[in-house]
């Protein structure tokens, strides 16, 4: 239930989410401190080691940030790569489709286009978008009827040319159910509250060592802040497909679509 919460305020407002989590780590920051300027208002000479624990502790959460953003980066990459993977597999099976010289192959062709139209829906929809449920279904319809045309073919002239199509088109709907896939995947809910209990966790222990100090250095701790805030809102954002606002670009499909303008066109011989 809370991790569906978290989802939604980040699909929401990627800024909201980010200012809830400055908000909790900066009270973190504040509880560690007040309870450590209570012990040095106790004790003479307070927290002789605490430096290194802390030290320690922001290094620790330094490096699996690092970790987080590379893994975050990676599915970013995998999903990008999907969708440049999967458009250039289109146009190939279309430009074979046209160039079978079969009426069905033509057919393909048409139906190749309308696909492409639904696989850029697939990847620009929102998470909750009625129109993602609605792609998913088109485009298994439009494989059923592609493959249907294309059985066709093969049964009535099972030559190089209609098997190097089929090659095609069978690659086109792996590629489609592999984009899926990585969309599907999200960002791991115990990674994102291990970073966020990290955080809070090395926060309370930072303040904690300047309440033994008596130096709020909030200006400071407040950059710190905002610092680790940035990185966790963009390792969320980057790790999950439909939330917050870094997407990837449907560029691919467009030129794609563009490329089917016009059609193909067969030039006269050359004079011998």
């Amino acid at each position: 239930m809370l991790n569906e919460a978290v989802v939604e305020l980040a699909s929401h407002s990627v800024s909201l989410f980010a200012l809830a989590l400055l908000a909790f780590q900066a009270f973190a920051k504040e509880a560690g401190y007040f309870f450590g300027r209570r012990i040095a208002l106790r004790n003479e000479n307070p927290g002789e080691g605490v430096g290194v624990v802390v030290g320690g502790m922001l290094g620790l959460l330094a490096f699996v940030l690092a970790l987080t953003l590379s893994f975050s980066s990676a599915r970013f990459q995998e999903r990008r790569e999907g969708t440049l993977a999967e458009a250039n597999g289109i146009g190939t099976a279309w430009l074979q489709a046209q160039a079978i010289g079969h009426p069905r192959g033509t057919e393909i062709a048409r139906l190749l286009e309308a696909y492409t139209q639904q696989r850029r829906v697939f990847v620009a929809a929102d998470r909750l978008d009625p129109a993602l449920e609605e792609a998913t279904r088109a485009t298994n319809a439009l494989q059923s009827q592609i493959w249907g045309h294309l059985a066709a073919i093969v049964r009535e002239r099972p030559d190089p040319a209609v098997a190097s199509l089929m090659n095609a088109l069978n690659t086109t709907f792996d590629l489609s159910t592999a984009e899926r896939f990585a969309f599907a995947l999200t960002f791991p809910p115990q990674l994102f509250w291990l970073l966020v209990g990290m955080s809070a966790v090395a926060m309370s222990a930072l303040g904690f060592q300047l309440g033994l100090r008596q130096r709020p250095l909030r200006l400071l701790t407040l950059l710190l802040l905002c610092m680790w805030t940035a990185t966790t809102t963009v390792i969320l954002d980057m790790g999950s497909a439909r939330v917050g606002t870094i997407r990837v670009g449907t560029q691919a499909y467009d030129w794609t679509i563009q490329g089917f303008q016009g059609g193909v066109t067969i030039p006269p011989a050359p004079a011998r």
